[in-house]
């Protein structure tokens, strides 16, 4: 094994994930720039990775897969609720549900009130475009050079049909593009898929320029800390195979590990809480007191139907003969399935007309279990997911001891708030009402979850506390911004220290509305430009 430890470069990126990835390669097109990506696990050569379906393989994979949980609160009734995290090249983006959302123009724009540093929804559209590759729609609000693939689904089943008519013959409009010029209405979801195949970070960003002499990828090494000198950041240190290993940056360490591991280097790191770090009797290099705050994430609620069609994933895997036919129709003409992201099909909608912008997400999905990453039900049925798509709900993250190898103690705070509450509940009435209009309600043939007999605000309530779900989207847990409760500035560089950066999803001052995944790397963009001192 090559001997690493000792060795220098100018730039040193921290978790080769959806951000990781895009920073890995924009640094490295000057071939004066020597750079450094490390990652905790290993490469994506699973090739469940690369099939869009597999994602449901990966959910209890430690080989791809952190594994972490929250902690047990009383608003979810007490549980501890599974936090999956990509711990493979690619990251979160190796494994998530392929799902292409942008967010609302306001989510930005409250991100730079103002326009003075570039975060507003003008100034960063460009960078969305700019790693796009969309291969359905052409317009100025899409890119179609970029390395990242965009498409829209090949298989629009029955079900997906009847989904979107239902939304509209209730009154909402058809939307046909939900990262266009509105995010309002029913329509068909566009997923990160080139040809049948995931669209990831690593198979975007990494694989066309992993010989680059410039460019160094290190995988299976566990950081420990940041190592600093005179409140500079000038290398990390971490663990390879169980020795420890130290490696300099002449430059920058940027932190890109996402709104758990970011924080939780951080803190290791001496950056963070006071209180924290006096508690482990770590060095203080700079008191951040918002290092772990802020953590937002999509808290849903999962409605089941039985149903009569044949067209979903339960009804095809019932059948042996089935299976095996989807199996030949995705390796002969990438169709099928196989070739399906968690979710085809979604409406963006307002609780009440009064709203300037949805504040809801209703999308359907072609199977049903218990919960995500479970056994199929042994039925034909399908699922519908309602979520926030903006909570109140704010949650915390701390470490437990020194160890880098455990994980971090997560306090997502999920449905505490009561007008989260409110809202999911009525979320779940809304859409209630869709799933008993035309045409979809003839597919129906039976609530299986939360069932008929779940009918009143406090059932329904309770139903969503002890039941509802989440969507893996952690975010916000190094805010940026100006203030207090802020870590990094708007050129995303840690308060207090220099020569560090945290580019990941944990700098989002407020969660977007919608999948994460499409921001994250919007941000990488745009921090790579701030870096190189093109904007």
């Amino acid at each position: 094994m090559e001997n690493i430890t000792d060795m220098n470069f100018d730039y040193i990126i921290i978790g080769a994930g959806s951000a990781g990835c895009v920073l890995a390669n924009r640094l490295s097109q000057d071939k004066d720039n020597s750079v450094l990506l490390i990652e905790s696990g290993s490469w994506d050569n699973n090739p469940w990775i690369h099939i869009p379906l597999g994602y449901g393989k990966h959910f209890d994979n430690p080989k791809v897969n952190w594994m972490y949980h929250s902690e047990p609160e009383q608003a979810t009734g007490g549980r501890k609720i599974f936090q999956p995290r990509g711990k493979v090249i690619g990251g979160s983006s190796s494994i998530n549900g392929l799902v292409y959302i942008r967010g609302q123009r306001q989510d930005f724009d409250l991100w730079d009130p103002e326009s003075k540093y570039g975060w507003d929804y003008n100034s960063i559209l460009p960078y969305f475009k700019k790693s796009e590759k969309n291969m359905d729609i052409h317009d100025e609000y899409h890119g179609s050079d970029g390395e990242l693939s965009v498409s829209s689904p090949r298989d629009l089943y029955p079900l997906a049909k009847a989904f979107v008519k239902s939304g509209i013959n209730m009154g909402y409009p058809l939307n046909k593009d939900f990262n266009g010029a509105t995010q309002e209405g029913f329509g068909h979801l566009q997923m990160t898929i080139k040809n049948g195949r995931r669209s990831s970070s690593s198979t975007a960003f990494l694989k066309s320029i992993r010989k680059r002499k410039n460019l160094k990828i290190y995988t299976n090494i566990l950081i420990s800390k940041v190592l600093f000198k005179n409140k500079t950041a000038i290398g990390v240190s971490g663990l390879r195979n169980g020795k420890v290993i130290k490696l300099y940056a002449n430059r920058e360490v940027i932190l890109s590990a996402g709104s758990f591991n970011t924080p939780k280097i951080l803190q290791l790191s001496g950056v963070g809480p006071k209180d924290v770090l006096d508690e482990f009797g770590i060095k203080n290099i700079s008191v951040l007191e918002g290092v772990g705050k802020n953590l937002q994430d999509h808290y849903n609620g999962r409605i089941v139907f039985k149903t009569s069609n044949q067209h979903t994933l339960n009804a095809v895997m019932k059948s042996k003969y089935r299976s095996l036919f989807e199996g030949l129709k995705y390796i002969l003409f990438r169709r099928g399935f196989l070739n399906m992201g968690s979710s085809v099909s979604a409406g963006f909608i307002k609780s009440k007309q009064s709203l300037k912008r949805p504040d809801l997400h209703i999308s359907l999905i072609l199977f049903s279990g218990d919960k995500a990453g479970t056994m199929l039900h042994p039925w034909s049925g399908f699922s519908i997911i309602v979520r926030l798509l903006r909570p109140k709900s704010v949650g915390s993250l701390r470490i437990k001891s020194m160890d880098p190898a455990e994980q971090p103690q997560i306090h997502m705070n999920y449905f505490s708030h009561k007008n989260d509450r409110r809202l999911l509940v009525e979320a779940i009435k809304i859409t209630r009402k869709i799933l008993r209009s035309d045409p979809i309600r003839n597919e129906c043939l039976e609530e299986y979850s939360p069932g008929p007999e779940i009918i009143s605000d406090k059932e329904i309530e309770q139903f969503l506390a002890t039941k509802g779900g989440i969507s893996y989207h952690p975010v916000g847990t190094c805010k940026m911004g100006i203030g207090n409760d802020c870590v990094v500035d708007y050129s995303c560089s840690v308060y207090g220290v220099k020569n560090l950066r945290v580019v990941d999803a944990s700098i989002m001052p407020n969660i977007t509305s919608g999948n994460t995944n499409a921001p994250v790397i919007m941000i990488a963009e745009k921090a790579a430009d701030i870096i190189l001192g093109k904007v």
